[in-house]
């Protein structure tokens, strides 16, 4: 059983019978006297991709998940699906567009460090890693005596994704991005 206090991003419960993972947390501490700490939790349903947003005490019980976690490989784009490889045992498994929502924009072939998130050897989504390397193949010029603290501007990606990047880099350059956040790390 999982405590509400103990939740951290990732964590997976069942709600109803059905697999949610925990996406965001937040942590409120009303300053009444006696009052208990909530905590605000956005769940994904890992089955229909639906939100659910719940207030929670710290001492609500969950149970949680028959998951598996296996570390996969993405391989290819089959049409309208993303094949991921299992790195141990080199068991495919397929996603659809629908089930990635905003993460392929980070999907590179032969990206690893991807985490499959499986229920009776059926794949229920992935978590990436914290960060990936990337191309830039679109900015403007840069910026003689540009600095790392200094403005920055727009830069496609291979992937087709577009983040805010300092004026010093140039087209062709491989950055970092956090897959979370979507911003640019550093170079890579």
């Amino acid at each position: 059983m999982a405590k509400a206090s103990d939740f951290k991003r990732g964590t997976v419960v069942e709600i109803n019978g059905v697999p949610h993972i925990v996406k965001q947390i937040e942590v409120r501490n009303p300053s009444s006297r006696g009052a208990a700490t909530l905590y605000k939790v956005r769940f994904n349903n890992l089955k229909t991709g639906q939100k659910l947003d719940e207030s929670l005490k710290g001492d609500d019980f969950f149970k949680e998940a028959d998951l598996v976690r296996a570390k996969v490989q993405f391989s290819y784009i089959d049409g309208e699906n993303y094949i991921f490889m299992n790195s141990e045992d080199y068991t495919q498994y397929t996603l659809g567009i629908e089930d990635l929502e905003d993460k392929i924009g980070y999907l590179t072939e032969g990206l690893e460090g991807i985490v499959a998130l499986l229920i009776d050897d059926e794949i229920l989504g992935i978590e990436l890693p914290s960060s990936v390397v990337l191309g830039i193949i679109e900015t403007a010029p840069s910026i003689k005596g540009a600095t790392a603290t200094g403005r920055t501007k727009t830069a496609r990606l291979t992937t087709g994704i577009e983040v805010q990047v300092p004026e010093y880099l140039e087209t062709d350059e491989l950055i970092k991005v956090n897959t979370e956040s979507g911003k640019f790390m550093s170079r890579a």
